[in-house]
């Protein structure tokens, strides 16, 4: 554990910077001659477009540039947005419609793109817009999850664009005939949006032929790639950067048609081309996550063990595929489709369907959040209606720490669990044992108090591999260049604090360089919770490459073997010699000795395995029956993340988890009416977790190392959410079991739950 991090918390440097208003986000470095990008979108869910009349904006004060998507295609940006697609039940392509930059023909959702304008102040490309003559013929707006006859694109019969199958069809289903109890359930999954502190924005500049991107994304290999594709580029005529990010979580993943119309535009005019989202326009653009509905089913046999799981998932994918959206509810899904349970007959079936909605994508655990939550809830429904204990139900059914490495029923690898340790944990830490008199005390004062359980595991995702690079600067400083991208995580912190780990070089000598595709030739971004795991692994690599490179030159320059000159891991060490020179020393040394060769290490390096962070989520919460009000009085996690850099970190990711989960479980939720319109467009209509709606969220971990890389870390960032929401959604179910409540459905409102109450009151 030494070696690979010395697992102390340190404060995160660039918070000083950021809190003291010296960030640097997309909108604050724009180029000061930057033109405005204002976007017109459409107001209503699906019609054909019958005229687009630009005459008078483009004749309006200030402005220099109004296109539609025929103004596109003759500049050669003709293609949609890509996306990644799965294979149906039976081998064939799942649907792809073209995802048009600016609508072609049809508009098929509110706030989809119709034309974009440019002008020298925002002010004024807003008010072009409204001279823009938008008429339509309105259609029949889709929103069910279900085959239909109006249909949204050609490529999707009934608009069903997936027919998914993974898992073991025929054992699940002789499982189920054989079954002694069968517990069969609907679960719905809220839709959400992501609404992160910082909108989306960009600029783009053209300069010599190379178009520049800045954009407040998560990688910048990705949008260089699609951007290079979309404007009929070389990637080497592509630059995209990345500054200061105030949070993504998923949403800000992909490429979205503002940046390519800033692009298109900076190169059309010769001039910089800014663009940042307002609130209510991010509402309606940003991609949309979660929004499902689930039939599910557990088999048990005569002794309650877990004999067989069916899932039967309708997925709303809104009005296009997105990004990543196909993969999230099937493939990502199905990754930890089973969590920790030793169940080898599983199935899961996936429709998807097209909608008048916005495109659905990843939202903080991309699949997993889902499936662990389906999991658990139908953990708990099942232990009621067999009458058991729903811990003991968990415990009795948990992969056994004897059968690791353990193959699961889609193929993952877990390498190392203790399950029952977290959970005896996590039972002590919560008070588990005094539950019983606390849910009394709260029955005198007329609240209903419940505690609920979420066992989650988490399956690292992403590129296993990665880059780093260090160089020795002049100054004596050090520059460490990272292939993922802080979207507000504290990489700054945690990769310097690594590499000072490995090598002694003080951790403010050191600078963390990332997003910028001209400095870093190729990395993975951030998502997945894989940045620390890969990032320390290629950290390591490289750190091993300049231990052999500077012992070699020591042991020239010292006139010794190189078996005599060693480190550890603070400065060198050489036999017969009372020198001990830190890297800094060599580096200067080898400067001096004209070894430019040596200032400058890259290493590339892939992770053997996934890792599998789990843990134990208790919420405990008080329900007040005559208004409905759900209050978290208390909230306990126990994690195995492996071995940490940082527990610091770790915790505040896991208290940004929790607060995301708990949102979604209590209060959020994205609303269209029937004719495609969103109802919460703004903060007056969707609500978001504040201060005083957290409890104190205590955080403790119980390490079991991963065996999976080098570290023995798992990665943290988005297990938070995972365990969460079916731990809050349990508590509420559990409270709410005394007055008769047998079944709910995030959010657990003071509307809904008033109405759950009242549904099961005895008439008077």
């Amino acid at each position: 554990m030494e070696k690979f991090g010395k697992s102390q918390s340190t404060t995160r440097v660039e918070d000083l910077r950021l809190l003291t208003g010296h960030g640097r986000y997309v909108d604050d470095i724009a180029p000061e001659n930057a033109l405005h990008l204002y976007v017109l979108r459409s107001s209503v869910a699906h019609a054909t477009i019958t005229a687009l009349d630009l005459t008078a904006a483009r004749e309006a004060e200030g402005v220099h540039l109004v296109a539609v998507a025929e103004d596109l295609h003759a500049s050669g940006i003709a293609d949609g947005l890509s996306c990644v697609t799965v294979k149906n039940r039976d081998g064939s392509d799942a649907a792809n419609p073209k995802h048009p930059i600016l609508a072609e023909g049809k508009v098929l959702w509110v706030g989809q793109p119709v034309a974009m304008i440019v002008a020298e102040t925002y002010e004024a490309a807003r008010d072009a817009a409204e001279l823009i003559e938008f008429d339509y013929d309105e259609l029949p707006a889709v929103t069910a999850l279900e085959k239909g006859e109006t249909e949204l694109h050609s490529e999707a019969p009934g608009n069903l664009a997936i027919d998914y199958l993974l898992g073991r069809e025929a054992e699940t289903r002789a499982a189920f005939a054989e079954a002694a109890h069968v517990v069969r359930a609907e679960v719905g999954d809220n839709r959400v949006m992501v609404a992160s502190l910082e909108p989306r924005g960009c600029f783009a500049e053209w300069e010599k032929d190379r178009i520049h991107l800045a954009v407040n994304g998560q990688g910048v290999w990705g949008p260089k790639r699609e951007l290079a594709r979309l404007m009929g580029l070389e990637e080497a005529q592509v630059r995209v950067t990345t500054p200061d990010v105030g949070g993504g979580f998923g949403m800000k993943a992909k490429l979205y048609p503002e940046y390519v119309m800033a692009a298109y535009a900076a190169r059309f005019l010769d001039r910089p081309v800014r663009w940042m989202s307002d609130r209510t326009e991010a509402m309606l653009s940003d991609n949309g996550a979660r929004d499902l509905t689930h039939e599910v089913a557990m088999a048990f046999d005569a002794d309650h063990r877990l004999t067989g799981y069916h899932v039967k998932t309708k997925s709303n994918l809104g009005a296009f595929n997105s990004n990543f959206g196909q993969l999230i509810q099937t493939y990502l899904f199905g990754r930890v489709l089973m969590g920790v349970y030793d169940c080898q007959n599983a199935l899961l079936e996936v429709e998807g369907y097209y909608t008048n909605t916005t495109p659905t994508d990843a939202y903080r655990g991309a699949g997993r959040p889902e499936a662990n939550y389906l999991l658990e809830r139908t953990m708990d429904y099942a232990a009621r209606e067999l009458g058991v204990d729903p811990w003991e139900l968990r415990r009795k059914n948990f992969i056994k720490p004897a059968s690791f490495p353990y193959k699961t029923v889609t193929d993952e690898l877990y390498d190392v669990g203790d399950f029952e340790r977290l959970l005896d944990r996590a039972a002590d830490l919560a008070g588990r044992g005094g539950f019983e008199a606390r849910r009394q005390d709260a029955a005198g004062r007329n609240k209903l108090r419940g505690l609920g359980l979420c066992y989650y595991i988490e399956s690292i995702l992403g590129d296993p591999s990665e880059g780093a690079k260090v160089e020795f600067m002049k100054d004596g400083t050090v520059s460490i260049y990272v292939g993922t991208q802080s979207n507000g995580q504290g990489h700054e912190t945690v990769y310097a604090k690594f590499l000072s780990d490995q090598t002694g070089i003080p951790m403010d000598m050191i600078r963390v360089v990332q997003g910028d595709s001209d400095l870093i030739a190729q990395g993975g971004g951030t998502g997945g919770s894989r940045s620390v795991t890969t990032q320390s692994n290629a950290t390591l690599a490289v750190v091993g490459t300049i231990v052999e490179k500077f012992t070699a030159f020591l042991a020239e320059k010292m006139k010794v073997d190189a078996e005599d000159v060693s480190f550890d891991d603070e400065s060198f060490r050489i036999k017969g010699s009372n020198a001990s020179p830190t890297m800094v020393d060599v580096a200067d040394m080898a400067r001096e000795a004209g070894r430019d060769d040596l200032l400058v290490h890259e290493e590339r390096a892939k992770l053997p395995g996934r890792s599998y962070p789990n843990g134990a989520h208790v919420a405990e919460v008080e329900v007040d029956p005559d208004t409905g009000k759900v209050e978290v009085v208390a909230y306990t996690v126990v994690d195995d993340f492996g071995n940490l850099i940082n527990p610091m970190l770790a915790a505040g990711q896991v208290h940004g988890g929790v607060a995301q989960g708990l949102g979604q479980a209590l209060i959020e939720d994205v609303t269209y009416d029937e004719d495609g319109q969103l109802l919460t467009a703004s903060f007056m209509d969707y609500a978001m977790p504040r201060a005083a709606d957290m409890p104190f969220v205590g955080f403790h971990t119980e390490p079991v190392p991963s065996t999976a890389n080098p570290m023995g870390m798992k990665g943290c960032g988005e297990a938070g959410t995972v365990g969460s929401m079916a731990a809050t959604a349990n508590a509420v179910m559990d409270a709410l079991a005394a007055r008769g409540v047998a079944r709910g459905d995030m959010p657990f409102t003071p509307m809904r739950v008033w109405e759950m109450l009242g549904d099961v009151r005895p008439a008077e």
